[in-house]
């Protein structure tokens, strides 16, 4: 069964034309630019992205900065919208993006797991009832009562990545989860995930880490400048990707992949 269908994606921004002017001339200038090509004022991040992903599958996603990463996760999460192609989700989905995204500031981080859980389809029963593990699994015992504006980056990462896990989603959408905190907390994250992955559950993860990526995948996509430049096995995956990003000095001496 397909969990995730993506079909012909395509997202363009539009660059930022607003700006103070210091002189008439700057002023003059930019109008002129604009008015010479419309086209100039965006440009394309994501083009025809075509891929699906099967229940219970962790499909990672490789490129370098820029690439068109984050903002395919950030579609696929209805955080922004297409501008062309079809995006179908079978199941519960929950995004771990953005540092503290969903959370607000001025409440507790114990207000904060109840609205976060309920946005992601739990009822205030069920949030109440995991309540407990969600805050061990988080290490916020003694401050899950203060303004979550009060905790440290690490600390928004764990407690959102608690509040996801203890979730019963179906899908879930991973943005450098592992690279934000301690080596033990790492460790209790990749944990999760194969526990994750183990009831069946679809994970995409976009990731730095080549290492975490070859061992928690089972698939892995690579995006250049907003297209897919390679999908298939992890390990093949990789080493193309790896070959790529050194420079011609460093491949001397290294298999060439084609």
């Amino acid at each position: 069964m397909i969990a995730v269908e993506v079909e012909n994606l395509s997202k363009r921004f539009r660059r930022q034309t607003v700006q103070p002017y210091t002189t008439i001339k700057s002023a003059l200038v930019d109008i002129f630019r604009r008015r010479k090509s419309t086209e100039a004022e965006s440009f394309e991040v994501l083009r025809d992205i075509t891929f699906s992903v099967k229940q219970g599958q962790t499909l990672s996603i490789l490129g370098r900065n820029g690439s068109g990463k984050s903002t395919l996760l950030k579609v696929l999460a209805g955080i922004y919208r297409a501008d062309h192609g079809r995006i179908c989700v079978h199941g519960r989905l929950g995004a771990l993006l953005d540092l503290g995204t969903g959370f607000h500031p001025e409440f507790s981080g114990r207000e904060n797991v109840f609205i976060n859980g309920i946005i992601l389809g739990l009822s205030k029963k069920e949030v109440r009832q995991r309540f407990d593990r969600i805050v061990q699994f988080a290490g916020l015992e003694t401050s899950i009562d203060e303004p979550v504006k009060t905790y440290s980056s690490g600390m928004y990462m764990r407690l959102g990545f608690a509040v996801a896990v203890h979730a019963d989603l179906d899908v879930l959408l991973i943005d450098e989860i592992l690279a934000v905190g301690d080596a033990a907390f790492q460790l209790k994250c990749s944990d999760k995930i194969a526990e994750f992955r183990q009831h069946g559950k679809t994970i995409i993860l976009v990731s730095h880490d080549l290492t975490s990526v070859e061992q928690l995948s089972d698939e892995v996509l690579w995006l250049d400048r907003g297209v897919i430049r390679e999908r298939g096995e992890p390990q093949r995956v990789i080493s193309q990707y790896r070959w790529d990003m050194v420079g011609p000095e460093e491949r001397t001496g290294l298999p060439e992949h084609h």
